[in-house]
């Protein structure tokens, strides 16, 4: 389930529950393909219409949710797609210009941990809360975390991976 308060701002994710292992924070899976999809086209050459089938063989996604989750990098301005014959996707940024924050948010919305920040009054508490203020600075280290992992870095990590099905080996 996802938690959505009364003004539609996303939450950080599902929250999953595993009587195992108690609570865990999840991202959806439309924001995992999303960075796969990205971290893919990182990998091509810059500027290079990258095809919808190709994406999808690599990745395991399928068309449709593959469009799906480009929907919102498109308007984001983080994918740009061309229409037509040799048409497909390609990063409207550089790889080093986008980061897993900016994937998140444009899949996921907002990042919050806790409803008491998702604006300022929102909760009567915040004043005198000592727990306000660790979400606060939690959330605060977790976005810096998440921007400082741009896709040029995270593609330069992959060169250990299997190669694409359709590229000879680097």
């Amino acid at each position: 389930m996802i938690d959505i308060n009364s003004q539609n701002h996303y939450f950080i994710t599902k929250i999953v529950k595993n009587s195992a292992k108690g609570f865990q924070l999840i991202i959806t899976r439309a924001t995992e393909y999303a960075i796969r999809a990205i971290l893919y086209m990182s990998r091509q050459p810059a500027g290079e219409i990258v095809y919808k089938k190709d994406i999808c063989k690599a990745q395991d996604i399928t068309p449709a949710f593959l469009t799906k989750i480009l929907q919102p990098l498109i308007k984001d301005g983080i994918v740009g797609s061309q229409r037509g014959v040799g048409g497909g996707f390609y990063l409207a940024k550089t790889p080093a210009e986008i980061s897993l924050l900016d994937i998140i948010k444009s899949q996921e919305g907002p990042v919050y941990l806790n409803q008491c920040l998702v604006e300022e009054g929102a909760c009567e508490r915040e004043f005198f809360c000592p727990v306000h203020g660790a979400w606060a600075e939690i959330r605060s280290d977790f976005m810096k975390t998440l921007s400082r992992y741009d896709f040029a870095g995270l593609a330069a990590r992959q060169v250990n991976s299997p190669p694409d099905s359709n590229r000879p080996p680097s």
